[in-house]
């Protein structure tokens, strides 16, 4: 559905070339918000999908490289948006990373890089898009956690940290900015079929000896009671109404997409 709800607004939304970060910031620029894309991938191929969703959309698009592990190219990416852009309006902290093993076999760098990019990006961008945001007393952060944010999974040890830390940091900022224009929450999706999870079904499918269909149904068979993956559309959607007015006094909120998973 597209409206002009977001019009005139600049949403930044990080790791957003591909997956749930690309559903989300279709979702927004649906609403007539100019997209700043971040995330890897070929350079033609990103071209071509900020020329198609403004060209779609009938939006202005931007894409900055910023390495979500090094604080100095987020600033880079701010500036760059306030350069382009005037400033953000809409915070979509998404960029995440993944890898699985047991605590006491983790390796330090690779712990260390999830916490840089899943959680620690996150504060550097909001502290930067913060001020302009209190100024005009409007905007809107909206941080994915997954519901790794709100339960624990083994071999996830990194994971589960960041994500439950992204939960506290939006907590925090909610209340810091409680009494003005400006809203900080959390989306928790369960599995949603992003690169991602395609190589946990990969990996099933290969040490099981299953289908891939049949693989996918055993991954979700062990923690999401709905046996369907959340698709990119439908975060989309609950990240355009937690940047409408009807949202305007959900703040804090640790709000689960996940098919049941949390509630058992």
């Amino acid at each position: 559905m597209t409206s002009t709800q977001l019009k005139g607004k600049t949403a930044l939304v990080t790791g957003s070339t591909s997956g749930i970060g690309l559903g989300i910031a279709r979702a927004l620029a649906a609403q007539g918000a100019n997209i700043l894309f971040n995330g890897f991938g070929d350079a033609g191929e990103i071209e071509k999908l900020q020329a198609g969703v403004a060209s779609e959309f009938g939006v202005r698009t931007a894409y900055h490289n910023a390495d979500m592990s090094k604080p100095a190219e987020i600033e880079a990416m701010m500036a760059f948006a306030a350069e382009k852009f005037g400033g953000v309006d809409v915070l979509v902290n998404n960029a995440g990373i993944q890898h699985v093993a047991n605590v006491d076999e983790f390796p330090v760098e690779k712990w260390d890089a999830i916490i840089a990019i899943n959680l620690s990006s996150a504060f550097h961008t909001s502290r930067l898009a913060l001020p302009r945001m209190k100024a005009q007393n409007w905007g809107r952060i909206i941080n994915l956690a997954s519901v790794h944010g709100l339960v624990g999974s083994a071999g996830k040890s990194a994971y589960v940290a960041a994500k439950h830390g992204l939960v506290g940091l939006t907590k925090v900022t909610a209340l810091e900015t409680a009494q003005t224009g400006v809203t900080a929450n959390a989306i928790c999706p369960g599995f949603v079929l992003t690169p991602l999870v395609q190589k946990q079904v990969d990996a099933r499918a290969s040490a099981d000896g299953l289908s891939n269909e049949a693989a996918k149904k055993a991954l979700l068979s062990e923690k999401q009671p709905s046996a369907d993956f959340v698709t990119p559309e439908q975060l989309g959607e609950l990240a355009v109404f937690l940047c409408s007015d009807a949202a305007v006094q959900v703040r804090g909120a640790a709000w689960n997409m996940d098919g049941g998973w949390a509630a058992q």
